[in-house]
């Protein structure tokens, strides 16, 4: 077995799952509906790859991924007014008190189921992240711009806690979606100051 086979052997998943995440943040950036079967595809294999790290919130949390990925795709195409294409909005104030109320107490029952469970790794950071990119994936079927500075915020923590576990392209895959944030988060502004009033 060749040095490379033996790479792409241990590291094949990771690898994939990386790429396909990377061309659905790209196509969101963009406001590409292919954003969406491309995320259904990268969830699925990072579900395998974060059962077999012990990372037992985010394997859960694309399970979640999933089903939001779905909704997704739907609102983009018929969520806006008479059931038209949906438009860049600004989150209300009254959004960010609801998911802030609803994502302490996610974060801290998430946080008290996984840590008792076997393998289980960094059960409060890995709780916190999944709550935190739970709003940040709804908030993007919304297509709420803010849902950019949220990823920017959790992208940067989840590049650390990857480097910490071993999975260096994920994390440098996480590194590419930070980039990708601040890409979104300029193109979306531009986006909503082009929409018509």
């Amino acid at each position: 077995m060749t040095d490379f086979t033996a790479w792409f052997s241990a590291h094949g998943l990771e690898l994939t799952a990386v790429i396909f995440g990377v061309i659905s943040v790209l196509l969101s950036v963009r406001q590409n509906i292919w954003s969406w079967p491309t995320a259904l595809i990268n969830v699925a294999l990072f579900f395998v790859l974060f059962f077999k790290s012990g990372l037992y919130s985010d394997m859960g949390l694309q399970v979640v991924y999933f089903g939001l990925s779905l909704y997704g795709w739907y609102e983009w195409l018929y969520g806006g007014a008479n059931r038209t294409e949906l438009r860049v909005s600004q989150t209300p104030a009254k959004v960010y008190a609801i998911l802030a109320a609803i994502g302490v107490v996610f974060w801290f029952a998430l946080a008290q189921i996984t840590r008792r469970l076997p393998g289980t790794a960094l059960p409060y950071l890995d709780a916190a992240l999944t709550t935190g990119s739970l709003a940040a994936q709804w908030m993007m079927t919304r297509k709420l711009l803010e849902n950019w500075a949220f990823w920017i915020i959790l992208d940067v923590v989840y590049v650390g806690m990857f480097i910490f576990k071993g999975l260096y392209l994920t994390a440098a895959n996480y590194g590419v979606y930070l980039v990708l944030a601040v890409m979104g988060h300029i193109a979306w502004r531009r986006s909503l100051e082009m929409s018509p009033a």
